[in-house]
C-alpha cells in the first residue's frame, strides 16, 4: 500500500519565541535551526523579517538549510496594494523560498480588531497571496481563529480560506489559535472544509494546547484529512503552548494506524536523536527538561512499582508502548519503597553486586529502603546512596570504602 506524504512545519523560531520569557539570540536561532534541520522537518519558519533586529538579521544571513526555511508576516492593510505594503515587503524581501501570511477569518475579529468590512478582509487576503505568488514564493496562508470563526460563521471563514487557495497558496493552514477547540469538532470542521471542495492535500492544521488537546487536535485533523502539521520542539509556544513535535513525530513514526498509512521527511535515525533535539532547546532556555515529557521525558520509561519491574525484566512490552531506544530514551527500574526484588536485584547488577536470588539480604536490604524513605530518604532517584546502603548490608562496605589517614 502506498504511503500518503504528511509534512512537518516547525514554527519553534516564531511562535514559540513568542513564549512568556523567551526570546532567542542569532546564535540560538542558528543553532535551533540546525538541530530541526537535522531532525528532518519540511519547513522552518524563521521568524517574521523586519519585527525586531535579532530576526531581520536572521533573515539577511539567508542560513543554508535543506528544509524550506519560511517567513512569516500578515497580509496586506485595508487601503494599501501589496506592492506598497511596508509590512508585507518586508516579509516578500526576505528571499525566502516559502511565506506565511496570517489573516483573520473569523468575522468577529474583522469587524471588531481590524475595524474593516468582511469583504475588504477577504480582499486584502486574495491580494496578499497573488503577490506572494507573482513574486515566485511558495504561499501559505495561516487562517488565525479558524475553528472559532467557522462555528460563528461557517460560509465566511471558508470564503476567506477559498480566497487564499484560489490566489494560488499552497497550503491553508486550519489555526485553534485560542487553543479551546476539542478533537472531536476539529476532525468534523476539517471533513466540511474537504466536503466543500478544499483539498486535504493542500490543508495545515496548527493547533495550540490551552485544553492539552494539541496533539490529540492535530491528530484528528490528520484523521480528517489535513496533510500539513504545525508544531514545537518541546511544545514551546504562547500561553499553554503549541503541538508538541517531540510527541507527534514518534506518534507518526511508530504508532497505528499512522505509521502503515503515512510518511514524514524524519527518518528512523533522525527520530533516535529526538530526545538530544528536546535537550538542545532546553539548554538554550537554561530549563530543567520535563521528567514526565512524553518519548523523551527522563521519567517516560521509568518502572518504579515492583510489579511492573518483575515484568519488564521478563518482556519489557508489558510495561512499554514502544523501545525507548527508538526516541533515544531509557528505561530505568530504579529503588524506592514500591520496589520488589526485581527491581533490588537489577540495580544491584547495575552496581556489579551479583547476589543470588534466595540470599536474605535481599529481604534486608528491601526493608531498610523502605524504613528509610518512610523517615523521609529518597533512593529512587539516589543510585550511589543505594548502592552504599546495599554494601553495607552485603559486608562489602569496608573494602569498598577504605578510610585512610595521613599525617600532615
Amino acid at each position: 500500500m502506498t504511503k500518503e506524504r504528511l509534512y512537518v512545519y516547525d514554527t519553534t523560531l516564531r511562535d514559540g519565541q513568542q513564549t512568556q520569557g523567551v526570546q532567542f539570540s542569532l546564535a540560538e536561532k542558528q543553532q535551533i535551526a540546525a538541530t530541526l534541520d537535522a531532525l528532518g522537518v519540511d519547513y522552518i519558519e524563521g521568524g517574521w523579517p523586519g519585527a525586531n533586529p535579532i530576526d531581520s538579521a536572521w533573515f539577511d544571513s539567508q542560513p543554508k538549510l535543506r528544509a524550506t526555511f519560511t517567513a512569516f508576516g500578515m497580509t496586506k492593510r485595508a487601503g494599501h496594494s501589496a506592492e506598497n505594503d511596508t509590512a508585507l515587503n518586508a516579509v516578500v524581501n526576505a528571499n525566502t523560498a516559502a511565506v506565511c501570511l496570517v489573516g483573520k477569518t473569523h468575522d468577529f475579529h474583522v469587524e471588531t480588531a481590524l475595524g474593516i468590512t468582511l469583504d475588504e478582509n477577504i480582499e486584502n487576503i486574495r491580494r496578499s497571496i497573488e503577490h506572494l505568488v507573482s513574486q515566485g514564493r511558495e504561499a501559505l496562508f495561516d487562517a488565525e481563529h479558524f475553528f472559532d470563526g467557522y462555528k460563528a460563521n461557517p460560509d465566511y471563514a471558508r470564503a476567506c480560506i477559498q480566497a487564499a487557495f484560489a490566489a494560488g497558496a499552497r497550503w491553508i493552514v486550519l489555526c485553534d489559535t485560542n487553543g479551546g477547540a476539542l478533537p472531536a469538532e476539529v476532525g468534523q470542521i476539517v471533513q466540511e472544509v474537504i466536503t466543500a471542495g478544499l483539498p486535504g492535500d493542500h490543508l495545515g492544521i496548527h493547533t495550540h494546547n490551552d485544553t492539552e488537546n494539541a496533539v490529540a487536535n492535530t491528530l484528528a485533523a490528520i484523521d480528517a484529512g489535513a496533510r500539513q502539521i504545525q508544531g514545537t520542539l518541546n511544545g514551546l509556544g504562547e500561553r499553554c503552548g503549541n503541538a508538541n513535535l517531540t510527541s507527534l513525530l514518534p506518534i507518526l513514526k511508530l504508532k497505528e494506524p499512522y505509521r502503515s498509512n503515512y510518511e514524514i521527511s524524519v527518518t528512523d535515525a533522525a527520530l533516535r536523536d529526538i530526545k538530544r533535539a528536546s535537550r538542545v532547546l532546553d539548554d538554550i532556555l537554561n530549563r530543567i527538561p520535563a521528567p514526565q515529557a512524553p518519548f523523551v521525558g527522563a521519567s517516560a520509561f521509568v518502572h518504579k512499582a515492583g510489579l511492573h519491574a518483575s515484568a519488564i525484566l521478563k518482556n519489557p512490552v508489558t510495561y512499554e508502548h514502544i523501545d525507548p531506544a527508538l526516541v533515544g530514551n531509557q528505561r530505568d527500574i530504579p529503588m524506592s519503597n514500591q520496589a520488589g526484588q526485581s527491581n533490588l536485584r537489577k540495580r544491584l547488577k547495575e552496581a556489579n553486586l551479583i547476589v543470588e536470588k534466595d540470599d536474605p539480604a535481599l529481604g534486608r536490604i528491601l526493608e531498610l529502603v523502605k524504613e528509610r524513605e518512610a523517615q523521609g530518604y529518597s533512593y529512587d532517584t539516589a543510585q550511589a546512596s543505594f548502592e552504599i546502603l546495599a554494601r553495607r548490608e552485603l559486608g562489602l562496605c569496608p573494602d569498598f570504602f577504605e578510610v585512610k589517614r595521613y599525617k600532615v
